[in-house]
């Protein structure tokens, strides 16, 4: 097969030129500084909507526009989630850990679904070093992936750190005399 390379690198910059930055989104959820200023982990998986989100997004599409058909709604969404513990490593999965006060995101894994893996090997346009190494450890190391970092906090500061903003989401105070 005969590549032209004019047309190649249009598409690799159009790849590499989507809209969705991960980086601005870690960002925004290190700056609401859900655990104060206590680094954290910020875990993305994707979730398929069931039909009545899916109604629902098709319903809030025809109002902005009315040739909007059911089969354009978007099936899974990726979730965001900010935790204190770090996950077990799963498929179709990432992993970054915030530190509050700072713009450094430390990327601690971007695994993508299985059937997906042959397309991030070298030599390949979508090549990417990290979904590969995270890809290799996954499949040789996943008891290794899940361990404790160094700066983790102990599972007695985590408890009370959860503590406290299940209270403040309750309402109630801690009177210390």
């Amino acid at each position: 097969m005969k590549l032209n390379r004019l047309e190649t690198h249009d598409r690799l910059v159009h790849f590499n030129s989507q809209e969705f930055d991960i980086g601005q989104t870690c960002q925004k959820i290190i700056n609401s500084r859900p655990f104060g200023d206590h680094p954290f982990y910020i875990c993305c998986h994707k979730r398929q909507l069931g039909l009545d989100e899916r109604w629902d997004l098709f319903n809030k599409s025809l109002i902005e526009n009315p040739n909007t058909r059911f089969e354009d709604i978007p099936t899974d969404r990726m979730i965001w989630q900010p935790r204190l513990t770090k996950p077990v490593p799963q498929e179709n999965s990432m992993l970054f850990k915030g530190y509050p006060g700072t713009d450094n995101v430390k990327v601690i894994w971007m695994i993508p679904a299985k059937e997906l893996w042959s397309q991030f090997e070298k030599g390949k346009m979508t090549e990417n070093k990290v979904v590969w190494e995270s890809i290799h450890e996954f499949k040789n190391h996943k008891d290794r992936m899940g361990q404790r970092e160094d700066d983790d906090l102990c599972d007695e500061a985590i408890c009370k750190i959860y503590e406290s903003i299940s209270r403040a989401a309750k309402g109630f105070k801690i009177i210390t005399d």
